[in-house]
């Protein structure tokens, strides 16, 4: 059964400019599609046109009628004062709406029933258990747990949050209100790894149809069954996932470029043939005949276009020369805001041409460890540079002191640069035209972050520090940015939950977590390892040794003492294991952290069964 269908759909926002132009492709029932493409090619004005915010031009869309859809990138507003749980609450209205009912009816019961009343009441009943009312507070749970979302975060004021944290909250509430297909606007913008891991493993486990714009690699490759890349207003069609897209991308230019090539020969061969015919065919009506022939026949061959090779930035990092041992030491270093604690003791010792990644959860503290780095947040402990370290900064918000200049004066004034060289560098960082005479403030976020590092990499560093380099970078600007880093020859340091950029470039792990810093020498797949090895060793839970059988010491009131021991010893491990039942039924979508409880679950049932063996040896 067909989700989704689009036929020779074309959107223009500028009359003969094109954005959307004859793109067509279906979407089955069921189906991971990933939606790829450069940014400005059209993606999220496809999902605004699927979810009706948008009108389009011509063409057909269909969406099944009888399907809920969701798009996470549409934010609906909310009643002021709304709190993050009454949002996360308001994905069960329909739910709710029934309870009130049945509320109201039990309250015209209480006297006495009639038999439409019991038929009614039962029906509603129905609807509240069909519509998930009583798994409701389990599932709010889950997800919150799975996306990061905190107790402290969930009796916020939702207006109060960040974009991103409303973003994460908003998701949460999408995938609470159970939609059959999904549509997803970059889903791991906002979230820390653990939480895209989540993530994953529940659009992996999820039974409708999810349709996702990313730029996140890792994050297509794990979820994505096909791919769809619009080029040019039009879709090309990968039949597997990010890996097997590059692969196929790559065979196919290849392909479609020896095709041409042979043309290209043929061509030319033909034509310096009809030339040679030609000249000899003067004075001989037949061979000029002939050549007129051949000369038609070149022009009814269908040519094979020349594939077109994406326009790719060209610049490198400026590099200054590194002497000594040590780039910087961290000497019990320490980072509090009132009551709470980043981090605390930290004591690190960094070398010439190491490459670190500083890992850890959203709100941890690691864009406040560069800040106490960088001289930009007050901290206790010492920090220590080399005499002859330069570092080069890229944060991750940007900002610019004059947001009113334009691209090409800001090179100007802020570079101190000649017109000719603000002009190539602009132009190596793909500015060119009338771009460059755009206001800085009218940029986007991966635009500004790109005239950033066009002014960043003029700069004689050995010491470079990223604080999310690829956030609101497509995928081209990303392998950009990658293929820049790798011929800098500095030490490395950044912050970044792209995992495809952190396996390609981290020897070495830094991950900020409990108020400390713990430090891999590896890089991004052993470090895994490690953390998959230590998760398994603590699911597993020894069973506690058997207590020796204490024997009353002196008649009956030691014996009383060592039962009523026992019995609240057997108490407290029953409510434990109650609360093993609750945990497991929330971890229901989550196959590893369901088999972990399940384990310690049994070990717990265990330990029970050996103090009510106690329990009744005291009785006797």
């Amino acid at each position: 059964m067909v989700d989704i269908a689009v036929h020779n759909l074309t959107k223009f926002f500028v009359i003969g400019e094109n954005l959307l132009q004859g793109l067509s492709f279906e979407i089955q029932e069921g189906e991971r599609v990933a939606i790829l493409g450069r940014n400005g090619c059209g993606k999220t004005t496809l999902f605004n046109i699927l979810t009706g915010q948008m009108d389009y031009d011509d063409g057909e869309v269909y969406v099944n009628p009888n399907k809920k859809l969701g798009l996470i990138s549409q934010i609906p507003k909310f009643p002021l004062g709304y709190t993050v749980e009454e949002v996360l609450r308001s994905a069960y209205d329909d739910v709710m709406a029934v309870r009130r009912k049945m509320e109201e009816l039990e309250h015209a019961m209480a006297e006495g029933a009639s038999q439409e009343q019991l038929q009614e009441y039962d029906r509603l009943v129905n609807r509240f258990q069909s519509g998930g009312g009583y798994e409701m507070d389990v599932e709010v749970d889950k997800i919150c747990n799975g996306l990061g979302i905190t107790p402290e975060q969930r009796v916020q004021a939702f207006a109060s949050l960040s974009g991103g944290e409303k973003t994460r909250v908003n998701l949460a509430r999408l995938l609470l209100e159970k939609t059959d297909i999904l549509l997803l606007d970059e889903p791991t913008n906002h979230l820390d790894l653990r939480s895209v891991e989540w993530l994953e493993g529940y659009i992996n486990a999820f039974k409708g149809t999810v349709l996702a714009i990313s730029h996140d690699r890792y994050f297509i490759d794990r979820v994505a069954q096909r791919v769809i890349e619009i080029t040019e207003g039009h879709a090309e069609f990968y039949s597997g996932n990010y890996s097997f897209y590059m692969d196929e991308k790559q065979a196919r230019f290849d392909l479609q470029m020896k095709q041409y090539e042979q043309e290209q020969a043929k061509l030319k061969q033909l034509g310096y043939t009809v030339e040679r015919m030609k000249g000899w065919g003067i004075n001989n009506r037949t061979l000029y005949r002939r050549a007129m022939s051949i000369q038609h026949r070149m022009e009814r061959i269908k040519k094979t276009e020349k594939p077109k090779t994406e326009k790719t930035m060209r610049a490198t990092f400026g590099q200054k020369d590194f002497s000594g041992d040590v780039v910087f030491k961290m000497k019990n270093v320490s980072k509090a805001f009132g009551s709470r604690t980043l981090f605390s003791g930290v004591e690190l010792n960094v070398e010439g041409g190491e490459r670190i990644a500083l890992l850890g959860d959203n709100g941890t503290g690691k864009s406040t460890f560069i800040r106490c780095l960088l001289g930009e947040e007050d901290f206790d402990g010492k920090i220590q540079f080399g005499p002859t370290v330069k570092w080069g900064y890229l944060p991750q918000i940007i900002h610019f002191e004059h947001p009113e200049r334009t691209l090409y004066d800001t090179m100007l004034y802020e570079k101190n640069c000649t017109p000719q060289v603000a002009r190539d560098r602009l132009g190596q960082f793909m500015f060119s035209g009338e771009d460059v005479f755009k206001t800085v403030g009218t940029l986007s976020g991966g635009e500004q972050s790109r005239l950033r590092l066009c002014m960043l990499m003029d700069e004689k560093i050995n010491l470079l520090i990223l604080d999310e380099p690829t956030n609101h970078l497509d995928i081209a600007s990303r392998e950009w940015v990658e293929a820049a880093i790798e011929e800098f020859e500095g030490v490395l340091l950044f912050v970044s939950h792209d995992r495809y950029f952190i396996e390609k470039f981290a020897e070495r792990i830094w991950l900020l977590e409990d108020g400390g810093i713990r430090d891999f020498r590896c890089g991004y797949q052993k470090y895994r390892s490690i953390l998959e090895h230590e998760a398994a060793a603590k699911q597993v839970v020894t069973a506690a040794p058997k207590p020796k059988k204490e024997k009353p010491k002196g008649g009956t009131k030691e014996a009383d003492k060592l039962i009523h021991r026992l019995e609240r010893e057997i108490e407290k491990q029953e409510k434990t294991i109650a609360e093993y039942d609750v945990r497991i039924e929330a971890a229901s979508a989550d196959y590893q952290e369901l088999t972990r409880l399940l384990e310690e679950k049994e070990a717990a049932e265990q330990v029970l069964l050996e103090l009510m063996e106690q329990w009744e040896t005291a009785q006797m």
